[in-house]
């Protein structure tokens, strides 16, 4: 049983067909409007079973039961348009600081048990030490091989 149905209303069937007719959009757009008329359970739709749309339209029956969440949840500009790209905003937890630290500590005696510093003993001590309040080995690892 699907739990999102499509639904078109016969202005957003129109829209859709007009898109499609225009020539003008990206392939994406195109697939996912002919994805959604064919989805349509409506007076005038046609109410295609997924496996048959992917078939047709050469996608998986996830992305075929993906486009009807998001036209069910979003509505119909959300499933046509892209979202706009946004970066992740990358924190760097070393500073030039606690770069520093970081350098001398490893640059120190060993702690007892151990021979030589691991990446791991050097996060733990950072955080021990309250240069900061959590860092991975990897961020250890990588500000190390920056300085050489």
């Amino acid at each position: 049983m699907k739990k999102y149905i499509v639904r078109l209303s016969g202005e957003e069937r129109d829209i859709l067909k007009r898109l499609i007719t225009s020539g003008k959009g990206s392939a994406r757009m195109f697939t996912r409007a002919h994805i959604l008329l064919k989805a349509d359970v409506g007076a005038d739709g046609q109410g295609w079973p997924d496996a048959r749309i992917s078939e047709a339209f050469d996608v998986t029956v996830q992305t075929v039961e993906r486009i009807r969440k998001q036209l069910v949840e979003e509505g119909l500009e959300a499933v046509l348009e892209r979202r706009p790209y946004t970066c992740k905003v990358l924190r760097k937890k070393i500073d030039g600081d606690v770069e520093s630290h970081l350098i001398a500590l490893a640059c120190s005696e060993a702690p007892q048990g151990h021979q030589q510093w691991s990446l791991r003993l050097l996060a733990d001590k950072l955080v021990e030490l309250g240069y900061v309040e959590s860092i991975s080995h990897e961020a250890v690892r990588q500000a190390l091989k920056k300085t050489n």
